[in-house]
């Protein structure tokens, strides 16, 4: 599967963003999907995962009530909607694909992730 990240962008403090995820050459609707942020010198760092049916999420505990990840398995694509941002939400984002164990809802490891997007980069100043 191909993804493509996009709807990264500069954006002050307290503001919103929404990230999308599009999906290619695969079925969709198999995969487990998560997010993923990397700042420069640092390890990629769980976001968030959603379940192949949208009906299970994690959420890193910086990003949880403020982040909502969803999927629209008919047009085979991911979205992390952003809210009340933060400088130290600043990095490039990366979307994940991952074919887990059939009872596997969501996958917050970067390693067992088997495709990844090429990152958008968020900025938000202060």
């Amino acid at each position: 599967v191909q993804l493509q990240a996009y709807g990264g962008g500069l954006v002050q403090a307290g503001g919103s963003l929404r990230l999308s995820c599009a999906a290619s050459g695969g079925t969709f609707s198999r995969y487990v999907m998560g997010w993923f942020r990397q700042t420069p010198g640092k390890e990629r760092e769980f976001v968030a995962s959603i379940s192949w049916s949208g009906g299970t999420t994690s959420y890193a505990d910086s990003v949880k009530g403020r982040f909502t990840i969803s999927r629209d398995n008919a047009q085979a694509t991911l979205y992390l909607q952003m809210n009340g941002l933060k400088p130290e939400d600043t990095a490039l984002y990366f979307c994940a694909a991952d074919l887990p164990p059939w009872q596997t809802q969501v996958v917050v490891t970067p390693s067992e992730y088997d495709w990844w997007g090429q990152g958008t980069q968020v900025t938000v100043s202060s």
